[in-house]
């Protein structure tokens, strides 16, 4: 099974800033989509950002590109998520998730695709105002 192991979340102030990390095991996919979706109470899943493991191309939500930037080391199936500039909107348990099967498929397609696949326990993010 695949498996997670998260961390970054917290409570900070508007305008700050937290680093999400998040290590994946237990698949064989060739090809893969990780990053992570979130949700706030009440509302729908939406998708924040995802790497392809491919050819490393990235995407990102509008509502958070330009203040939002996931690296990833490869090798080591891990992936990070350096939030900046948070709004207190950007407030929502984080889910990391990965997709497999990938090939053929944007990055900005394969983040919609996140719910689809696997994902972790979460981890809270808060942002007060």
């Amino acid at each position: 099974e695949v498996q997670f192991v998260e961390s970054g979340g917290g409570l900070v102030q508007a305008g700050g800033s937290l680093r999400l990390s998040c290590s994946a095991s237990g698949f064989t996919f060739q090809d893969y989509a990780i990053g992570w979706f979130r949700q706030a109470p009440g509302k729908e899943r939406e998708g924040v950002s995802c790497i392809l493991s491919s050819d490393g191309t990235i995407a990102y939500a509008d509502s958070v590109r330009g203040r939002f930037t996931i690296s990833s080391d490869t090798a080591a199936n891990t992936v990070f998520l350096h939030m900046d500039a948070l709004k207190p909107e950007d407030t929502a348990f984080y889910y990391c998730a990965l997709v497999g099967d990938t090939v053929g498929i944007t990055a900005a397609q394969a983040m919609l695709l996140l719910r689809l696949g696997y994902w972790g326990q979460g981890t809270q993010v808060t942002v007060s105002s």
